[in-house]
């Protein structure tokens, strides 16, 4: 680097797209522009795909979307005619009849260069192959006189795109990302990048995406590394924001200059992802707000805290529908959660809609045993009654299972799965409980609830029960939680086999339900709402199966 160069100022366009918006993603880049500009900014970097938004899937296949981002960019482009700063751009773009996952760099009123995606992802919830073709290896670009080396996303998961970088006279790296969150991506992320810098011996400025987008959320925490992997910035996670780092001219190497915010813990972060998808899904698609039933128990007490965190107490409608399993201490319970959230409880009995479904089906079950028949009817009941508030007032309908009752089939396929959405779909049943303790003990940054102890110590401490029969506990159906949850996680995250698990000390009896439990209830999971990934493996599209399978898991020998 020779001393004539002069400082170079990135603003970092940490943005929130809504997918399929090209022209209110194009209004919300503009304005951010101009703040970029306002601190003397020589570029504006923007998250991968942001035109279009991530992942777009078939809409790429759609000529007239694709002429939408077209006119997005030619806009964009025109924008930069003013002298302010280049725009380097993330969107899908159509060249020499195929579709490719782009940067676009934007200056002086036209685009001066487009660089394709090189390493396409085809595993767990990325599909970029289904409509992308791989880009080949091409240098830096010259953008207000220093070699901008440009890579997006999967392009820094392996070494071979930074390489060529660094050897073909790129002066930095930077790095057009839609990484969605889950538990632990932050240091994964960061692992990435400081092997790349290592390798290529390059500073590298790594802008994310944020927001929900159906089950996937973006986390942000954009941010820039110096050589050695010093953080020279970090932006804050789960918001959309603009953040300034210097590239300075006149040093022996390029050293990038930022401000540096610290990452959220393990439970703020997933706290944080499912308020933020929830809210997302909420506004982006136009609900004004929420409706759900309470029962007494920690997972909608937990959704119900999730929600009013997201939309405020004004935009969830809460119901109670207690039939005479219902305790009373639920009753009380659920009163003492809508109070210290501020939400009214409403109160609509099943007793009566069990007692005609009772006269109508007792020809139909006569001689028959009380079961699992009449234990599902009140849980569709409830599911029913929150369907007609939806339908009569236009609130979305949250589901309340976890993860762990998805995974073992511990729920009413159109009863407690019912709902447009569900917030705690990939969250595993320990950590209900872990997240709503801290939930009591913390306010998360940005949440719009109050602060304190919103779930009552009873609901956290009480041992789980669908209240569908006298007496009825989880555990008349389940393992223990403690003792489930890690065979789950093994059969469904790791995809380990019966033997693996039991070889971990795990009981061989148990291991073999957990599987069996499993793979029966995949038709379940097929038909449940859309929930928010933020484990390793969530259920979707995260982790497919067939419905129609003669395969079985082999027993263990021990079993």
């Amino acid at each position: 680097m020779t001393s004539s160069k002069t400082d170079l100022h990135i603003a970092l366009a940490q943005l929130n797209p809504h997918l399929g918006d090209v022209n209110a993603n194009c209004d919300k880049l503009l304005q951010m522009r101009a703040r970029a500009a306002e601190q003397n900014c020589q570029i504006l970097l923007t998250p991968e795909m942001y035109l279009s938004g991530y992942p777009a899937d078939d809409l790429v296949l759609r000529a007239d979307f694709m002429d939408r981002v077209d006119a997005g960019i030619a806009r964009l482009a025109a924008a930069t005619a003013d002298g302010g700063p280049a725009i380097i751009c993330g969107a899908p773009v159509r060249d020499a009849g195929c579709l490719f996952n782009a940067v676009f760099v934007l200056d002086d009123g036209a685009v001066k260069a487009v660089r394709h995606k090189v390493n396409l992802p085809n595993y767990g919830v990325f599909d970029d192959k289904r409509n992308f073709s791989a880009g080949s290896l091409q240098g830096p670009v010259s953008v207000r006189g220093w070699r901008v080396g440009l890579a997006i996303c999967e392009d820094i998961w392996s070494a071979d795109v930074c390489e060529m970088l660094s050897e073909s006279g790129a002066e930095i790296i930077l790095s057009l990302n839609a990484s969605p969150f889950e538990a632990g991506k932050t240091d994964q992320r960061m692992s990435h990048a400081v092997a790349r810098l290592t390798e290529s011996g390059l500073p590298i400025v790594y802008v994310n995406m944020v927001g929900g987008q159906d089950e996937l959320v973006f986390d942000g925490g954009s941010f820039g590394l110096n050589l050695g992997g010093k953080l020279a910035c970090q932006m804050p996670q789960f918001s959309e924001g603009l953040s300034v780092v210097t590239l300075r001219g006149g040093e022996a190497s390029a050293i990038l200059t930022g401000q540096v915010s610290s990452p959220d813990d393990e439970n703020e972060a997933m706290w944080r992802a499912l308020v933020l998808a929830l809210r997302d899904y909420c506004s982006k698609n136009g609900f004004p707000g929420v409706v759900l039933g309470l029962s007494g128990g920690i997972d909608s007490a937990i959704v119900t805290a999730l929600a009013v965190d997201a939309l405020g107490a004004e935009a969830v409608r809460v119901v109670m529908m207690p039939s005479e399993y219902t305790a009373g201490i639920s009753v009380e319970d659920s009163q003492s959660l809508a109070d210290n959230l501020g939400l009214t409880l409403e109160n609509i009995a099943i007793r009566p809609a069990m007692d005609a479904f009772d006269d109508m089906l007792a020809t139909s079950f006569a001689g028959q045993q009380s079961g699992i028949a009449e234990e599902n009817i009140q849980s569709r009941l409830r599911g029913m009654l929150l369907m007609a508030l939806s339908n009569k007032f236009g609130n979305l309908v949250l589901a309340t299972g976890n993860k762990s009752e998805y995974a073992a089939g511990y729920s009413t396929l159109y009863g407690d799965m019912c709902g447009g959405f569900a917030p705690i779909k990939d969250v595993w049943k320990t950590k209900i409980f872990e997240l709503a303790n801290w939930r009591n003990q913390n306010l998360p940054k940005g949440a719009l609830g109050p602060a304190g102890c919103v779930i009552p110590e009873r609901i956290i401490t009480r041992p789980p029960s669908a209240e569908l029969r006298p007496d009825q506990e989880d555990t008349d159906s389940l393992p223990p939680y403690e003792i489930l949850d890690p065979i789950l996680i093994a059969l469904t995250e790791e995809m380990a086999d019966i033997e693996t698990i039991v070889a971990r000390g795990y009981d061989a009896q148990i291991v073999a339900q957990a599987s069996t439990l499993l793979f029966r209830a995949e038709y379940k999971r097929f038909q449940a709402a859309p929930g928010p990934k933020v484990t390793a493996r969530a259920f979707g599209r995260d982790r497919r199966l067939p419905l129609t399978s003669g395969f079985r898991p082999a027993q263990s020998e021990t079993s």
